[in-house]
């Protein structure tokens, strides 16, 4: 059986449903690799992490801080969430790269911490074979990039042909982006409540009075903490393109840089030796 990388949390006592984060609910955490040995002949697995989603009832938050990993392993996990009959939010508290973008994308609502990042590439895979092997390779990952185009375009509402130009470009996203493209609907803030990017929670919290800007009262001798997330100009940035705009300015020749002649003739070094060889 695959190592495990998801971990479900009891949830606190004397507790209610309530907002995302708030401690409620039952919890799981996707952390790390997904599945660092494909689930793809694996029958073990994906049974296990299923009867653990389907043992209890309620409200789910799902907390991702992963790389990525197998692309079959959260295709699954993103059905079984999708299914689930309790509402399911996912907080990305670090990064949700590649095959872990997936699976944040089963969320009826996505927060995300405004230092976490968000990444969209086109899947790999290795091949060995002749023309006729690599040729089936390549429709195989063309046939999982329009399965995973499906779950970018149900959350975001982008077209396809955008989605799929991000995915070339290995596009990353931090909140603020992610939010504008749909990626995610809310920022998750410091006392892990879901805040809307549009309201005013947006600018700068100035208290006028000494009770706590989020609506709880600090603890006894600490300030209230003044909050501020961004307004406007989110981070996107496609690795791929800029890697190719550094190489070409590496490799361009500048046309004002005269080319140094080479010198004709003898080199001193040569001259030197044969000279010291002549008697005097």
């Amino acid at each position: 059986m695959n190592s495990r990388f998801w971990n479900w949390e009891p949830p606190a006592p004397n507790t209610h449903d309530g907002p995302a984060g708030s401690g409620t609910g039952r919890v799981l955490r996707i952390n790390g690799t997904i599945a660092e040995e494909s689930w793809f002949d694996d029958d073990v697995t994906p049974a296990l992490f299923a009867s653990e989603l389907n043992a209890g009832s309620g409200d789910v938050t799902v907390w991702i801080n992963s790389p990525g990993g197998d692309v079959v392993a959260a295709a699954q996990i993103y059905n079984m969430l999708t299914i689930y009959p309790g509402e399911v939010r996912v907080c990305i508290d670090g990064i949700a790269a590649s095959a872990a973008s997936v699976i944040a994308m089963a969320g009826d609502k996505v927060a995300m911490s405004p230092v976490s990042m968000l990444m969209i590439h086109n899947p790999a895979t290795l091949a060995v074979g002749d023309k006729d092997e690599l040729a089936k390779a390549m429709s195989m990952l063309e046939a999982v990039k329009d399965s995973i185009i499906n779950a970018y375009e149900a959350k975001t509402g982008l077209s396809r042909a955008k989605l799929s130009k991000l995915m070339d470009a290995e596009t990353w996203m931090d909140a603020r982006a992610a939010i504008e493209m749909g990626f995610a609907d809310h920022y998750l803030t410091g006392n892990l409540s879901l805040q809307d990017p549009d309201e005013n929670t947006l600018d700068e919290v100035k208290p006028d009075s000494d009770d706590d800007p989020d609506g709880v009262s600090p603890p006894d001798g600490q300030k209230p903490k003044n909050r501020t997330l961004p307004e406007s100009g989110g981070v996107l940035f496609s690795r791929k393109p800029a890697e190719q705009q550094l190489i070409a300015k590496l490799t361009t020749t500048d046309p004002t840089v005269q080319a140094v002649e080479q010198p004709v003739g003898r080199r001193v070094v040569d001259l030197y030796a044969k000279l010291t060889k002549q008697p005097h």
